[in-house]
This record gives structure tokens, sequence and C-alpha cells, in this order.
């Protein structure tokens, strides 16, 4: 799209200083090989980063399908490049090994496709490229792979009526082989997003900071610049560990879900980077995952008094969890918002065995005696979490 549509200088000058002349896009499919690709090790990775869905990219705005599809002859995975099912080969991994629910993202349009810039040129009066292509694309993958979230993008700027969205969604949810397990996000045609659909995303990297009243997820990426593999991406631009933390305890306590985003390679690698954050990511979970699955929001996000805590509610236990991002110098944690109860309220450091001490401030706030632990005895290294059992 920079190179071919919007012709911006730095991407057409790399093309032509390290590609032959009259290079195409389409001249891409044969070097994507994917020869070091091992889905079970994907698998592997996945489970170990604490995650409970993946999303695959079963097609993008370019129009290469990584299934064998029979809308796309010889522009798909099996006929060109790797010469693999690969969406196959991840559904099965993924079932095989992980509890995780499988998912495929699915890119409605595409730039380049002459049907659709037909359409696009009709005002969207003709509606050749979906019934042809898009649709049965969509048709397919739900058929063959059952894949339990559907995560559409890409309208094209055309209205849901033009995608015939509702016809699609209403087979989805009646009559598909997913019916009673799918979920589906809000990206089905130009003003469905962030008004219609099962969890809404809004935009991309969208952390609203404040409670929806609708469920909706942060689809994030951890390159901060690019949603693909970048080979010549610095370390600064990638997300930290405290970073990636931030972003999950944020969204969770605003009553959404995080999507991280990682870039593979054209080899078909999870590049190492990636694989230590998302590997982080589950030592995390491992230690503070009570205070994220199966939680709802609580009636305070945040701290009014103390920045960067955030608050999640069980409902099984009747637990309020409090995360806070630093550990205070002074060995004491103010509250404002818990309205603790004299002799009843009980804290706990998750990953430490004893009780802390406390103090009620008036009718609401806390202040919370926190353990003297060496950075060795810590139970975690990014964000902690405290559990306050009969709080008002």
């Amino acid at each position: 799209w920079y190179w071919q549509k919007e012709k911006r200088e730095p991407y057409v000058k790399f093309m032509e200083a390290n590609y032959p002349p009259g290079f195409s896009y389409e001249d891409f499919g044969p070097l994507f090989t994917a020869e070091f690709f091992d889905p079970n090790q994907w698998a592997d990775i996945l489970k170990a980063s604490g995650a409970k869905y993946v999303v695959l990219t079963s097609k993008h705005h370019e129009g290469f399908t990584l299934w064998g599809s029979k809308y796309s002859w010889n522009w798909n995975a099996v006929d060109v490049g790797p010469k693999r099912d690969l969406v196959a080969e991840l559904a099965t991994s993924v079932r095989n090994r992980t509890d995780l629910h499988f998912g495929l993202y699915h890119s409605l349009f595409e730039w380049f496709n002459p049907l659709f810039l037909e359409d696009a040129t009709n005002v969207f009066k003709t509606r050749e490229f979906p019934t042809s292509k898009s649709l049965p694309e969509l048709y397919e993958i739900v058929t063959k792979y059952q894949p339990e979230i559907i995560w559409s993008d890409g309208n094209g700027n055309a209205p849901d009526t033009y995608w015939n969205s509702t016809g699609f969604l209403a087979w989805l949810y009646n009559d598909s082989p997913v019916r009673d397990t799918v979920v589906t996000n809000d990206r089905w045609g130009v003003g469905s997003i962030c008004t219609h659909g099962g969890f809404y995303t809004c935009s991309d990297r969208y952390n609203p900071g404040h409670l929806l009243p609708h469920k909706w997820e942060n689809c994030m990426t951890i390159d901060k610049r690019s949603w693909g593999y970048r080979r010549n991406a610095q370390l600064d631009d990638y997300l930290t560990t405290e970073d990636l933390v931030k972003q999950l305890v944020e969204t969770v306590s605003c009553g959404g879900n995080l999507l991280m985003n990682i870039g593979p390679t054209h080899d078909g690698r999870i590049a190492v980077i990636f694989e230590e954050r998302l590997r982080q990511m589950g030592a995390w979970l491992k230690v503070n995952g009570e205070a994220i699955y199966g939680t709802k929001p609580w009636r305070a996000q945040n701290d009014t008094v103390t920045p960067d805590v955030w608050y999640t509610f069980s409902p099984k236990e009747g637990k309020v969890n409090a995360i806070f991002l630093n550990w205070p110098v002074s060995g004491t944690l103010e509250l404002g918002e818990p309205q603790a109860k004299l002799g009843e309220t009980q804290v706990k450091l998750i990953g430490h065995k004893e009780l802390l001490r406390w103090v009620a401030l008036g009718e609401k706030g806390i202040v919370i005696a926190l353990p003297q632990l060496t950075p060795k005895q810590l139970p975690c290294q990014w964000g902690w979490t405290l559990q306050l059992t009969d709080i008002n």
C-alpha cells in the first residue's frame, strides 16, 4: 500500500535498491517459504503466554490466503510459497496441545482486487466482489476450520449491506457449525465499528482508560510501529514486559480483553523477542492470574489516591483485587477506594503467605504495610496484586 498506492518515497526507493526492475508484489509469493514453521512449537509458546484465545490472520488486505482457498486461485499458501495449509496446521496444534480458543482474522476487502475496485467505482451499487470472493471465503473458513472467534476487518469504506454482513452473521449464529460457541467483533461495514458486534474493538490499540458498557477488546502490537515482522526493528520499538502488564491490567479493569499482536517471519518463526515477551506474560499470569481470569470490573477502575493502581473483582470469591504497578519506597501502600471493616477485612499479597497489616482511613481508604522482601522473594517482577476480602 505504501509502495504501490501511496508511493511513499522510502518504500519506493527501498524496492528500487533491493529488488530487480519490474519486481511486483506477486513476486513476493514464492519468497514466503515458512520452512521453519512448527505449529506445535507455536502452540506451546501460546499456551505458555497464559493466553486463552488466539487469532490468526487468515487473509489480510492484499488477498493472500493462508489456506488453499477455492476462491483465491494461485494466491494462497498451498499453491504458492510454503505449499502448506497453515490455517489447518495451526488449528490442529492449538486444539491438540492447548485449551486456547482458536480464532481467525479475515479482511473483507482487498486493496488491489479488480472486482473490488470495480464495485468501488460503481459506488458499491454492484456486488461482484463480496458475492464471488469475500463471502464464499468466510463460509469456507467457518465450515472448514470452525473458528470460535471471527475477527472481521477492512470494510473498504463500504456499508454492511454491500458485504451482506447481517446475512452472514445470521447464518453464523443460527446454522453454522460454531453457532453455539462463536464470538465476533464489530468491523462489518461503515458505521458498525464500536456500535454493533459481539465485542467492540473501536480502533486499533484502543485503551479508553475507563469502564465501557459493552464488552470490548484492546487489539495492540508488541512492536509499537508495526503489525508485521520488521527486520530493521530496534529494541526500543518493542514494548517491555512492564508496558505489556500495564496494558493488560488497565484493559481488564475497564472490562476489556487484551489481544496482543506479534508478527512472525517469512520463514515461519516467532522471533525470540516475541517469544520472550509472551513467556514473561505467562510467568506474570501464573502468579497473578486470579486477578485477571474470570474477573469483572469493580465499582472503581483505578485508585483515586495512588496512581497506577487498578482494580478487578473476583465474583466467585467476593474478592477485590488491587493491582499496583510500582512498589512504594516507603513500604506502605495507600488506597483511596476500598472501605475496610475493622476485624473483618483481610489483605493478602498474591504469592506471599502471611496476611498483611492495615489501618483504615476514616470512611474510605486504607493504608497497607507491605512485607519487606528481597528482589528474590518478590512474587513476580512487574506489578503485584493485593487481594482484599470483606470490603464494603
